[in-house]
């Protein structure tokens, strides 16, 4: 089985957030080799792709369990079809469970076309003692927790209480604040719930952050910069109910798996 991978959300090899890519065709393998190969590969995310029947599905599993999307390996996995796997159509289509996920090129971009997710502010009492600082405010969605702190110098100097954040009901926790330096909002990403004590990138994450600096801010379009430390830079937008986020995207190896 070919394998990929990709730095995604980056220009240049080395930043970014990494990703493995599996192809394969005829029908899914079953979960536990997944999984297996994702533990092998030990990335944050490894994305399966299914070509059957004219269409393409996907999956994403980390070095420990199976998520229910993934940006920046759905990136990753688009940059490998369109540069790698001679894929000719403007835009592809990713199925994944009852999701549509589209991507295609805007310019040099590569641009995610995802559901915006549904988020609700509550109380940030059970938050207060994942982070060094408190935030000032604390939403959540479906599957992640999202809290705002006051500037961009609190979230780059916030330090994860691993254990506890480890313990949540969901899968993880962003962090975000405006930005500085042209960038309208900057964030991070911690699960250690699921194998990823923090994310270097996270696509799916700004699914939420974008709903909710739209209404903050008042626009549509941002300049995104996730401050891990590899670090990533996104481009979104508002669309309706979904959200636009595109970015750059590098291939580092290429080889294949032998079962």
């Amino acid at each position: 089985m070919k394998i990929y991978q990709v730095d995604a959300f980056t220009n240049r090899l080395f930043s970014g957030n990494p990703a493995g890519v599996c192809l394969i065709y005829g029908s899914w393998m079953p979960v536990e080799i997944m999984q297996n190969i994702a533990a092998e590969i030990n990335l944050p995310e490894t994305a399966f792709v299914l070509a059957k029947g004219g269409e393409l599905f996907i999956r994403w599993f980390t070095p420990t369990t199976e998520v229910p999307l993934c940006g920046h390996a759905t990136l990753a996995a688009a940059h490998v079809l369109f540069k790698h796997e001679g894929f000719r159509e403007r835009e592809i289509i990713f199925r994944a469970g009852e999701n549509v996920l589209k991507v295609a090129y805007e310019g040099d971009l590569l641009v995610l076309d995802f559901p915006a997710a549904k988020i609700w502010q509550i109380d940030p009492c059970d938050m207060v003692d994942c982070f060094n600082f408190r935030p000032k405010e604390v939403w959540r969605s479906e599957d992640e927790y999202m809290l705002v702190f006051e500037n961009q110098k609190q979230v780059e100097g916030a330090v994860c209480n691993l254990g506890k954040a480890a313990k949540i009901d969901l899968l993880g926790l962003i962090i975000t604040s405006p930005g500085i330096g042209g960038m309208d909002f900057v964030s991070r990403y911690f699960a250690p719930k699921i194998g990823i004590d923090e994310d270097p990138v996270t696509g799916s994450a700004h699914t939420l952050l974008v709903p909710y600096w739209r209404e903050v801010l008042g626009k549509e379009k941002f300049r995104a910069a996730q401050l891990s430390k590899r670090g990533g830079d996104l481009y979104c937008a508002a669309d309706g109910a979904r959200v636009k986020i595109g970015g750059r995207a590098v291939t580092f190896l290429i080889g294949e798996i032998c079962l």
